[in-house]
């Protein structure tokens, strides 16, 4: 039998059940920001329907009322997922009968793939002022990005003890990495000198709890703030990239340059292959290209017949 929470019958009974999910869920070693969205998604759709709680008929009509009303795919399924499992906890705990929304699914969403051109790439890398911390700052995290496919909220948590510059590789801890899985991710020397600088700009009483990406004042840099910076940059370029576009990117210069499915899984943090796979977004040229390198022709005739017009050059000689 789950264990019964004793709870008034008010209307701040929602309020007090989603304090003990809160708590559970700290104690289950949930991230602050899976805290900060379990409470933002519940707390609003309970400020909407702050009478349902304790009526089951009245709490699945209000479900279904705000869970109906036209949104993204991916608004919906957010909703429904923080929603879904603060009830689930709720039935558990015997503070409700039922969970109007257990069978409810997620809807459909199309993968966002976003491919820049390399021009485009390099020229974004020209913009941070790197004379100034925060443009140091910039440049030193977007190539991090562009080179390790790192989350951008994995990287804000990043101290000068994670990075190891003499094995050229940076530590993703358990408490910092989305997975709660640490992994080690090889770095470029181009990578790592400019991380070295940026650390070496740092303002002397800053002690070593102090974010390696934070804020000229010290303070740890956020995804809002990040995101307001890559405005910034976008406006400059003419093309809208976001901080996560530079994740899409390394895992696709990934793939195309050569690089294996499973060492991708392994270095984006992907916890299924089928995460991994939506990465691999080649164009019909790339898809030649690399036919052209290993087809098994290649080896069986031990003659490069690659091309077509190198099939070609080849009959007008033979004639």
């Amino acid at each position: 039998m789950p264990k019964q929470l004793k709870v008034n019958n008010s209307n701040s009974d929602w309020e007090d059940a989603l304090q003990l999910f809160l708590s559970y869920k700290k104690a289950q070693g949930r991230s602050d920001l899976t805290i900060r969205d379990y409470e933002r998604h519940i707390s609003s759709f309970f400020k909407r329907y702050p009478d349902c709680f304790n009526d089951t008929e009245k709490l699945r009509k209000c479900l279904i009322e705000y869970l109906s009303q036209p949104m993204k795919p991916v608004t919906y399924n957010l909703r429904m997922k923080n929603l879904k499992a603060f009830l689930n906890w709720c039935v558990e705990e015997g503070i409700i009968p039922t969970n109007p929304i257990a069978k409810f699914k997620p809807r459909k969403t199309d993968d966002r793939i976003v491919e820049i051109d390399i021009e485009t790439l390099q020229k974004l890398l020209q913009l941070p002022d790197r004379k100034t911390f925060a443009g140091l700052r910039d440049y030193a995290l977007m190539l991090l990005t562009l080179d390790t496919g790192i989350r951008p909220k994995e990287a804000f948590s990043l101290l000068k003890d994670h990075f190891d510059f003499k094995n050229l590789q940076v530590v993703i801890p358990s408490d910092v990495a989305k997975t709660r899985v640490s992994r080690v991710l090889p770095i470029s020397p181009v990578t790592a000198n400019a991380i070295k600088k940026l650390i070496s700009s740092r303002h002397p009483q800053w002690d070593d709890s102090v974010p390696v990406f934070c804020s000229v004042t010290g303070k740890p840099l956020n995804r809002y703030r990040w995101n307001e910076r890559m405005r910034e940059y976008s406006k400059q370029l003419g093309v809208k990239i976001r901080p996560y576009d530079l994740r899409h990117m390394f895992a696709l210069l990934y793939l195309k340059n050569g690089g294996y499915e499973l060492s991708l899984q392994k270095i984006m943090g992907h916890t299924t292959l089928e995460m991994t796979k939506k990465y691999v977004h080649f164009t019909q040229k790339d898809l030649q290209e690399i036919h052209a390198k290993a087809t098994p022709i290649n080896t069986l005739l031990k003659q490069p017949l690659n091309r077509v017009g190198n099939i070609k050059n080849q009959n007008k000689k033979k004639e």
